[in-house]
């Protein structure tokens, strides 16, 4: 159960992470930190882009010191494991919820940017770092996905503070290692095209989050075996089903 519990935490940070990239913050270092900007700022991209993942790892650290304390109180609960999959499934649930604005609701958040005035203030190493931090901690900036919060939630129902401390630690560097998409955007038009393709698989990535997170859900509620929470995952489904699904289907029915 405990090793389950890690697994689904883990594709939690992945999903986490990835769909992050599409926040405000995240395609601002995509424009922002890339070999033409560099260069015009008389800075190596190279060191740059270094000095940003090391400063985004050290932000997953961070926010992984917050998620290991509350990992070390769980641990004291000493909680059913399958309590802990069931708590685990129904906020996997709640997270899917508010990512598809499920009858409205969602998950208070901020729309905090990074200050982009370092970048003429400081050199490389500092903004890079600097920047890297903020994003690589998750909740600094943009919040663009309830999935972080997932994550913390997961990372510290493990009840191992050393495992939390990973998990978040290395959602921190995936965060970091997304700049490195903007390595080929050497001309201006390179960097256009990069943002047009971002642009295409922003819905469709946020549509794999979502599904990510129903699985996660599906995965830790079917691991406890109670009737209850099958129940529970099939009303979550169909209410997420109509709502993504009926109006496509809909539109499809129509005469032409």
């Amino acid at each position: 159960m405990a090793a389950l519990l890690i697994v689904l935490a883990a594709a939690t940070a992945v999903a986490a992470a990835a769909r992050s990239t599409w926040s405000p913050c995240g395609l601002s270092m995509l424009s922002t930190i890339t070999p033409m900007g560099e260069r015009a700022r008389r800075y190596s991209y190279g060191a740059t882009a270094a000095w940003f993942v090391a400063g985004a790892a050290l932000g997953g650290a961070t926010l992984g010191l917050g998620a290991a304390g509350l990992a070390a109180l769980v641990g004291l609960l000493d909680l059913d494991p399958r309590s802990v999959l069931g708590v685990a499934g129904i906020l996997a649930l709640v997270a899917a919820a508010s990512d598809g604005h499920v009858g409205g609701f969602r998950l208070p958040g901020h729309r905090r940017q990074v200050n982009e005035e370092w970048l003429d203030r400081y050199r490389s190493w500092v903004y890079g770092a600097g920047f890297g931090w903020q994003i690589g901690v998750g909740l600094s900036t943009f919040i663009v996905t309830a999935a972080v919060y997932l994550l913390i939630a997961l990372a510290a129902l493990t009840g191992e503070p050393l495992v939390a401390l990973l998990l978040c630690t290395g959602f921190g560097v995936l965060r970091g290692l997304a700049v490195l998409l903007s390595r080929e955007a050497t001309t201006s038009e390179r960097l256009q095209a990069l943002h047009r393709r971002f642009d295409e698989l922003s819905a469709p990535s946020w549509r794999l989050t979502i599904a990510a997170q129903l699985a996660v859900a599906a995965v830790a509620l079917g691991a406890t075996r109670s009737p209850v929470a099958t129940i529970v995952l099939a009303l979550a489904g169909s209410v997420v089903a109509q709502i993504h699904l009926g109006p496509r289907v809909r539109r499809q029915s129509r005469p032409v």
